[in-house]
């Protein structure tokens, strides 16, 4: 990303639809741009939740300086929020950084408007401007490269995980790739089993399907299956070399089975053999399970930082399902039937984009 050191006037307005072809180039050239900064991610988010996208840009002579996408989520539950971006783990402003303040000003302003009494900026550049603060440490990336062949893939992982993905191997699982209704059905089957187990609410499965629609050959699903039957599957996305396992999980009898491990090997090596150079193994809560779970596989987690402001007299959103509030209520969905949790958890998770 380039900095100036001189300090640049900003004009920040909102796009229209007549942009959308300049931010597509824009996007398509910037080397900071991410699979969420996408207009394929922004519009299927709208399009399957609802929330509405607005995109900041600045503009100079030669077109675009920067931008930053955003999700207007509003949710009866867990109350209204600018995003950026929904459903992401990534985000924020996108070109030169020098327009930061300038776009986290307008974020702030167009909050306002939308009767949105926070912004979160999920990456990118942190503003330094009044009202803004920044959250460091509480999240890491995790991203490796892909070795040459799939022997060479499995002798990189450390010894310890190195033996869990045999044990898995030897099960003889198949490996299934696809994006068809059938490969759809399985992995949002799987999913939500697997969610419902850790406490959380399913997402949509419109907002899966509108992502793998949008995105094409840039996005598909993985899934395992033992005796015939899906028992592990991973919606993975494919951005600029990297693949990123992004939805993904298993049934108890993944456990077992291993059928986790053999899943994100397997994910690594069908990667690779589509031209992938990198793993990406998205962001983690730091010294949570999944932060220790991908640390084992050899991954080094790197800090991220985020940035979010609120209004005057009002309190940042808690969507956190580690915050002591809502341990409660994640013990109490753990035990519902999973027709019971399909139902409702859609209209719950809609508003944690």
């Amino acid at each position: 990303m380039t900095v100036h050191s001189m300090p640049v006037r900003s004009q920040v307005r909102l796009a229209d639809a007549g942009d959308r072809g300049a931010i597509a180039r824009f996007l398509a050239q910037a080397p900071d741009a991410t699979a969420f900064h996408r207009l394929e991610w922004l519009e299927a988010v709208e399009r399957a939740s609802g929330h509405r996208t607005h995109v900041l840009m600045v503009e100079h002579d030669e077109g675009i300086g920067a931008l930053l996408p955003l999700h207007a989520v509003h949710s009866p539950l867990f109350g209204r929020a600018l995003v950026s971006t929904g459903f992401a783990v990534g985000g924020g402003v996108v070109g030169d950084a020098v327009h930061v303040d300038a776009l986290a000003q307008g974020a702030s302003e167009l909050a306002l408007r939308l009767s949105c009494p926070t912004v979160e900026l999920r990456g990118g550049p942190l503003p330094s401007v009044e009202g803004w603060h920044a959250k460091t440490g509480s999240h890491a990336g995790f991203v490796c490269p892909l070795a040459p062949d799939d022997e060479a893939q499995l002798v990189a992982v450390p010894r310890k995980q190195r033996a869990e993905v045999r044990k898995g191997l030897a099960h003889a699982m198949d490996i299934r790739v696809g994006s068809g209704a059938e490969d759809r059905a399985m992995h949002y089957a799987v999913y939500a089993q697997s969610v419902r187990n850790l406490g959380t609410p399913v997402f949509p499965r419109a907002l899966f399907e509108a992502v793998l629609d949008a995105f094409g050959e840039d996005a598909d699903i993985l899934t395992v299956l033992a005796d015939g039957q899906p028992v592990a599957s991973v919606l993975s996305l494919y951005h600029r070399g990297a693949v990123m396992p992004y939805w993904g999980g298993g049934i108890f009898a993944a456990r077992a089975l291993r059928a986790n491990d053999v899943m994100y090997y397997a994910l690594m090596c069908h990667a690779r053999r589509r031209g992938c150079d990198r793993f990406d193994f998205g962001r983690s809560k730091t010294d949570s399970g999944a932060y220790h779970f991908k640390r084992n596989w050899g991954f080094v987690p790197d800090p991220l930082a985020y940035a979010h402001w609120t209004a005057d007299g009002m309190s940042p959103r808690d969507v956190n399902p580690l915050s002591p509030k809502y341990q409660a209520r994640i013990r109490l969905w753990q035990k519902l039937p999973l027709p019971i949790a399909n139902v409702l958890g859609p209209f719950i998770a809609n508003g944690l984009a």
